[in-house]
């Protein structure tokens, strides 16, 4: 990958990319305290932590036209269910003071209008919460916490409908006047002619076509055409399929229908599979439809993602966390049941991030099956190319965004229920209740497209990875390296690795010293940026980025505040290491420099 300037986006040129180039130890802590010569010059960042410049201009206009007092601001979300669990938020956390004026707005297609025709398939909708200014870090909270936020996709395609008067309130008593000036049709990509009929066009693909720049131009160039967007439903089917095992080639969407089911790899269905705009909404609701069951108290096990843990402290009872994983943990949390508590259920990383940790999933499920729990496995980063966590969990929870998709530029997660659990049922009759979809169809379809080549990328992912921690292993500035192939735990991985798989992409690397990290993290010539799982390597100084205001609770738990993660994508080995060996030499030749 080209060098990449300050702010950039990763990858470059992406109007939708997932990443932003950090690319100095200082740029780090620089854009953790806010500093101008950082934010200022950032084009985007993570979706989740940086609201996108297309999300904050669709906001803007929105607030502008529709909150009752001037200067309030406004969060988005898909729609209105989803927004009034926001303003819920908000009044369970913040004081009262900075609630007034709380309100929300709830857009829609304007059925009545025959300009709206073309775009009944895709029922474009948007929701926005309004707030005074001071209530934002509350909306905020709720917006990163959840993943409920709208996608930059699709704030740039409401945006444009919202721009032209197609998108109204909901409540037709509250609609403004149609400007007298307005364009004859929709937006561009939308403008061809088809049915009105939702159904048919999802399903026989008569719908509209995007022609955005970007999605032109990554369509076009990888696979020489555009797809209609009324696909999105047999984009979402195919990527259910692949999460199952039940597609293992390359399908063409316009073909119908969808070729005949593999045998399933995995023992599940693709009606075993649930799809979520993102990683962390996968988790936040299956917290919420295993809390729809009985409100008890959570476990988090292992040090955790920042916001699965914000997940299960601030919506529900609570949890109790246990940060390492460990079996002395295990043997607390057996006496705490053997003693008569009970718990929800217990959400874990396989292996964790960024120490790579693997829990002992065996004796978890013992001990869920003996006091009923839920275990709920996170396998981003092992994936189910490698490992089969399935077998020791009741749901299994993945971000999509990261190496399923590869390309770094669409968000996306999944959560598979076990038919074998005996939360099953129970969980089936929840999502019937309250499972919304609210993947948007562009970003279905680009993931789709992007995960097609997972398995085989997968393979040469692992080799890479190996070759690297070999490398940083053998080398004498290295403090540590943690891997699920060199971690002391390594047994509870080799318990759930797959017979064909290997350990995954990600590692990190502790140096002896702060000053040789740094030194190291100037002079990789890689995309430096937060995320992971992309196709090509990706390194972070992931816990002063993380955990920048808790910093001395991470190293309580054995996290090294100096930590770099390293996430190893698909460039050629020997050139790999070539890059690893450069960072490593101007680190040698620095600490001998060093008074």
């Amino acid at each position: 990958m080209p060098h990449l300037s300050l702010g950039e986006s990763i990858p470059a040129d992406t109007d939708h990319a997932i990443s932003v180039s950090l690319p100095t130890w200082e740029s780090n802590v620089g854009y953790e305290k806010g500093e101008k010569w950082v934010v200022d010059n950032m084009t985007t960042g993570y979706p989740r932590f940086f609201i996108h410049k297309k999300i904050q201009a669709l906001a803007q206009d929105i607030a502008s036209k529709y909150a009752k007092t001037p200067g309030h601001q406004a969060m988005l979300f898909p729609n209105k269910t989803i927004a009034l669990r926001c303003i819920d938020f908000m009044k369970d956390k913040a004081p009262a003071d900075l609630l007034e004026g709380l309100d929300s707005i709830h857009l829609v297609l304007d059925a009545s209008d025959p300009e709206a025709a073309p775009l009944r398939p895709i029922n474009p909708s948007v929701s926005a919460v309004l707030f005074k200014p001071e209530a934002f870090p509350y909306a905020k909270q709720y917006w990163q916490h959840t993943g409920d936020g709208v996608s930059s996709r699709r704030a740039e395609f409401c945006h444009s409908l919202f721009s032209q008067h197609l998108l109204v309130p909901d409540d037709s008593s509250m609609r403004s006047p149609k400007s007298s000036v307005r364009q004859k049709h929709g937006p561009r990509r939308y403008q061809r002619k088809v049915s009105t009929d939702d159904t048919a066009a999802a399903r026989n693909g008569n719908g509209p076509v995007p022609d955005a720049e970007e999605s032109a131009r990554f369509l076009e160039e990888r696979f020489g055409r555009n797809l209609d967007i009324s696909l999105a439903e047999r984009a979402k089917a195919a990527i259910r399929r692949r999460i199952a095992g039940t597609l293992t080639h390359h399908v063409d969407l316009t073909k119908e229908p969808l070729p005949e089911l593999e045998p399933s790899t995995r023992g599940i269905t693709e009606d075993d599979i649930y799809l979520f705009p993102n990683g962390i909404n996968a988790i936040y609701n299956t917290h919420r439809l295993l809390l729809s069951m009985r409100s008890l108290k959570s476990l988090s096990f292992g040090f955790p993602y920042v916001d699965t843990l914000k997940i299960l402290q601030k919506f529900g009872p609570g949890c109790v966390f246990y940060g390492r994983a460990s079996e002395e943990e295990l043997d607390d949390l057996e006496r705490r049941l053997e003693s008569g508590e009970r718990f929800l259920g217990l959400f874990c990383e396989f292996p964790g991030n960024p120490m790579l940790t693997c829990p002992n999933l065996k004796r978890i499920r013992s001990l869920a099956d003996r006091y009923d729990f839920a275990v709920v496995v996170d396998e981003t980063i092992g994936t189910f190319g490698n490992i089969n966590v399935l077998q020791y969990s009741d749901v299994v929870v993945s971000s999509l965004t990261k190496i399923f998709s590869g390309d770094c530029n669409v968000m996306g997660g999944s959560a598979v229920f076990n038919p074998k659990s005996r939360y099953y049922s129970p969980l089936k009759e929840a999502a019937a209740r309250l499972y919304q979809d609210t993947y948007w169809p562009e970003d279905a379809i680009f993931m789709e497209r992007n995960s097609r080549d997972f398995a085989s990328r997968i393979d040469r992912i692992n080799a890479n990875a190996e070759a690297i921690a070999e490398l940083l292993l053998s080398h004498p500035l290295v403090k540590t390296v943690h891997y699920p192939k060199c971690n002391p735990d390594r047994a509870n991985y080799e318990d759930c690795k797959l017979p064909t798989g290997g350990y995954g992409g990600l590692l990190s690397v502790v140096f002896k010293r702060k000053e040789d990290a740094m030194v190291f993290y100037d002079n990789i010539e890689s995309a430096k940026g937060p995320s992971l799982g992309t196709n090509f390597t990706l390194t972070s100084p992931y816990v002063v980025l993380a955990y920048f205001l808790e910093l001395d609770w991470a190293a309580s738990l054995g996290v090294d505040p100096d930590l770099l993660r390293i996430s190893v994508g698909l460039e050629d080995t020997e050139q790999l290491v070539g890059i690893f060996k450069s960072a490593l030499k101007a680190a040698e030749e620095a600490s001998k420099e060093a008074p």
